[in-house]
């Protein structure tokens, strides 16, 4: 393995960037279509679903692997004896977000559900109250709210869970179990041992548990997010891994766009009134987990190629120190936004963008405020002087890597 880890690795933050602003625009898309959310526009129709469906498998996972690459150069040359210093600032700077979120930042989400789904009518600090205390009264026929929650910021509790999981590991493990587990992800492995576990995970786990997000009875979740975080790890650092996938891009987009041809005409074909037989299913049961990793390797196969030449901007290093608090606050400006805006009417092709362009400036003016006040920082994930993903620029292309 050759690693350098002299500069910055600048295609890593830009994917995290991404990432993260694709969340702003899939959760905008999650308002439109038929699928349950917490609030739907009176327009809500199948037309965006087939990009949802392209989306959808690899978003999240791309965004835990991505994790654990970071959480590989932050550990780099930390002897057993610091871990417990990062713990402790890992903890701080995930879970007094995560805390403040739930308190404050998420339950305006939850009283619009309520509003919505249940007719809730006594105003948000009745309604604040009764979160706070978690009552479990909130139902209407049947259907129940589960206050307090993290909604959308269950990707930080996950995200910290496998943090310590994995610094424990490092304190315990016997020394050469990250090379031995490295191995079998060299070449064509790094696609063919991920995928097929993911496929297992689909096939098996997924019909028997579902997806919950609730940390404790989420095994279908973990048995997919945990692995990529720890592939994450595994490659992060790892030179030859990262010029595999440059030289490999084409090929992992073809299996990717293969795999959702094969993905979306199944959806499309098929439906609740329609279902397909149990052998097919586990047949794209298969696929999805084809279109989930290939689209992953793909984006860091691209990433690693298009960036290799590039020089670092102040938008990277401002987006990077920012990103944290766009997450943490773009969910409740979306549904406060989209339900402020109902009464206009609009037509999703108008709505649906205006929507978009709100809920970034919200982002942008959270984030202006909160890093000009020190007491704000932490709260909202922002560290306390400006710090990146602490990972190299690739100021040259990597060998061997054509165009």
């Amino acid at each position: 393995m050759n690693t350098t880890d002299r500069t910055r690795r600048l295609d890593l933050d830009w994917i995290r960037i991404a990432a993260f602003g694709l969340l702003i625009a899939y959760h905008v898309g999650m308002y439109y279509v038929s699928w349950g959310w917490h609030i739907k526009s009176p327009f809500a129709s199948d037309t965006l679903e087939p990009l949802m469906l392209a989306l959808n498998p690899w978003r999240l996972s791309l965004l835990f692997l991505v994790s654990g690459c970071a959480t590989a150069f932050l550990l780099r040359d930390t002897p057993r004896a610091g871990l417990g210093r990062i713990a402790r600032k890992r903890s701080r700077f995930l879970l007094v977000p995560l805390v403040f979120g739930m308190l404050l930042v998420v339950p305006p989400q939850t009283y619009y559900e309520a509003v919505d789904k249940l007719g809730f009518a006594d105003g948000y600090l009745a309604f604040w109250h009764r979160y706070l205390v978690a009552d479990h009264s909130l139902c209407h026929a049947g259907e129940c709210l589960r206050v307090p929650t993290w909604n959308h910021l269950w990707f930080v509790v996950y995200l910290w869970a496998y943090t310590m999981l994995l610094l424990a590991l490092r304190a315990f493990a016997p020394a050469g179990l990250a090379a031995a587990l490295r191995r079998p992800l060299a070449g064509w492995g790094l696609l063919c041992w991920p995928w097929l576990w993911l496929a297992f995970a689909r096939v098996v786990l997924f019909p028997r548990f579902g997806m919950t997000h609730a940390l404790v009875d989420d095994l279908y979740n973990h048995a997919q997010y945990l692995p990529v975080f720890a592939i994450g790890y595994l490659i992060a650092r790892d030179d030859g891994a990262w010029d595999w996938l440059a030289s490999r891009r084409w090929a992992m987009l073809a299996l990717a766009l293969a795999a959702y041809g094969v993905f979306l005409a199944y959806a499309l074909h098929f439906s609740t009134d329609n279902p397909p037989a149990e052998s097919l299913r586990a047949a794209v049961r298969v696929v999805y987990a084809l279109l989930q990793w290939s689209a992953i390797l793909a984006t860091l196969g691209w990433a690693r190629h298009l960036l290799a030449a590039r020089r670092d901007t102040r938008a990277r290093a401002y987006l990077t120190d920012a990103v944290f608090c766009y997450y943490i606050v773009h969910q409740t400006a979306i549904i406060i936004a989209a339900h402020a805006m109902r009464p206009l009417g609009l037509a999703p092709a108008v709505e649906g963008p205006l929507l978009i362009a709100i809920t970034v400036a919200t982002c942008a003016v959270s984030y202006e405020i909160a890093r000009r006040v020190p007491l704000l920082r932490p709260l909202f994930g922002i560290r306390g002087s400006r710090i990146s993903l602490p990972v190299q620029v690739i100021s040259r292309r990597p060998a061997g890597v054509s165009s």
